[in-house]
């Protein structure tokens, strides 16, 4: 059953692509919506039984899948951004063709991201990641400029130095486990212990997804690529493609297959301090509306990390918990951006400002999203770095928990600064006269803001009946 998930985009995928005429030209996108709305309905509504239940296709290579709570709570990202991003692209897409064409890669990446989030064997996640890999470098590449071309390329170079890791990788644990699936794997490690294969083995893979995560060192490709690509494809990948293909990978990966076996937890604590330290301070000197919330991006996962590396259940559901508060927070900034390009024709700070009199809405779902972000409650985003801090502190980590509250004030310090030159500042000259975004790019703003404000104030429920059952997975 849960292979659906899988099976279903790519059979839509195929099937749109045989008619020719009209019906070829208008039936994707459409269908794309239709696709991503049922989507975040079935992971809502799916039965557990139904969920847990294994599914294997193509044997015998045996692409296998599974889900539990933390990969439903991806599908139903997937299908939330996903929509978003159609949305997006739909207000700034030229019709015809290129709205066909943009349609079938995001039906493409639906398939590859819910492959990865639902993979239960390291072959069948490296596949997927490699799907999802050439669809972001395709989109990001589609507008066919400078900019697009250079953030492709880093994308493209960085991304085949993370296969290449992950492969060998895969071949070493084949040759030690004599399997690749999470759970063999996962006992090879606990018989042999610290056998030098599996080290570097574990080594190879968890740098691979670093790579992919943009996680500092490896961030080089994320501001250009978030910054070149066109609107719609900027919310994809600032919204789920980074965090399906990366952080979720890391984080499934470390809690249930190397299991914390190789002392890895106070490594993904330093690298989630030092990611959250450079992308406060990067984002602080940026003067593109894009590239600010690219840095914003990092300082934000780097979050994730620091309760993944706790290695305690509170900190894997801190972590879990910001990945989807982190998500919908972020791609409704990443829609405001492209809705404030597409009506002012600038992301120039300079070139901005007073834009709530003439787009109230856009105006003041950023807020939402800007104080979710900067931690202030009762917003979802609150909560979740909340939880991450606590998990520190008894962890014993209190002086990277004292760091991550400083950098928290930061974030909250340059958001407010961005929120008011953007929104609230000055009136700039303009050549015409601004007005609100269509309804394609509105809507979503106004359903995310949504949903960060409702999980913030349904914590106490979304805590005991989402987040708890997350903290048993490990």
């Amino acid at each position: 059953m849960i292979a659906y998930f899988v099976l279903a985009p790519l059979a839509v995928l195929l099937i749109l692509n045989i008619p020719r005429g009209r019906l070829g030209r208008n039936a994707p996108f459409p269908t794309a919506v239709a696709l991503a709305a049922l989507e975040a309905a079935a992971a809502i509504l799916l039965p557990a039984e139904l969920a847990s239940a294994p599914s294997v296709l193509l044997r015998p290579i045996g692409f296998s899948f599974a889900a539990d709570r933390l990969s439903l709570l991806l599908v139903l990202t997937i299908g939330i951004v996903s929509l978003a991003s159609l949305g997006v692209g739909y207000g700034t897409t030229a019709k015809g063709e290129d709205l066909r064409r943009f349609a079938n890669l995001v039906i493409l990446a639906i398939a590859g991201m819910n492959g990865i989030v639902l993979a239960t064997d390291l072959f069948t996640l490296y596949v997927f990641l490699e799907v999802v890999a050439v669809v972001s470098y395709i989109l990001i590449v589609s507008k066919r400029d400078r900019d697009s071309l250079e953030g492709a390329f880093k994308y493209l170079v960085l991304s085949v130095v993370a296969s290449l890791m992950m492969l060998s990788s895969i071949a070493l644990f084949l040759l030690t486990a004599g399997d690749v699936s999470f759970q063999a794997v996962a006992d090879s490690i606990a018989a042999s212990g610290s056998l030098w294969q599996n080290l570097v083995a574990c080594g190879l893979f968890a740098g691979g997804l670093c790579i992919k995560s943009g996680l500092v060192p490896f961030h080089g490709w994320l501001p250009d690529a978030y910054t070149a690509a066109p609107p719609g494809v900027s919310v994809l990948l600032a919204g789920i493609v980074t965090k399906s293909t990366g952080v979720y990978s890391l984080m499934r990966l470390s809690s249930s297959v190397f299991g914390y076996a190789f002392n890895i937890g106070p490594a993904l604590t330093l690298i989630g301090l030092v990611t959250i330290v450079f992308g406060a301070f990067g984002a602080m000197g940026q003067k593109d509306i894009k590239r600010m919330l690219a840095y914003s991006s990092l300082c934000q996962v780097g979050y994730i990390f620091l309760g993944l590396g706790t290695g305690t259940a509170l900190g894997f559901a801190a972590a879990a918990s910001h990945l989807f508060n982190h998500a919908m927070f972020k791609t409704q900034l990443f829609v405001n951006a492209s809705a404030i390009e597409r009506q002012t024709g600038s992301r120039h700070l300079d070139e901005l400002g007073a834009l709530a009199r003439d787009m109230p809405i856009t105006g003041w779902t950023s807020v939402v999203a800007f104080l979710s972000a900067a931690a202030i409650p009762p917003l979802a985003g609150f909560w979740s770095k909340l939880l991450s801090i606590i998990a520190l502190w008894q962890a014993g980590n209190v002086p990277v928990a004292v760091a991550a509250i400083f950098t928290g004030l930061l974030t909250m310090v340059y958001f407010l600064l961005f929120q008011r030159k953007i929104f609230f500042g000055k009136s700039v000259a303009r050549e015409r006269p601004v007005k609100e975004a269509p309804f394609c790019m509105v809507a979503p703003a106004v359903a995310l803001a949504a949903i960060t404000l409702g999980v913030g104030l349904l914590f106490p429920l979304t805590f005991d009946t989402i987040i708890l059952p997350i903290a048993a997975i490990p």
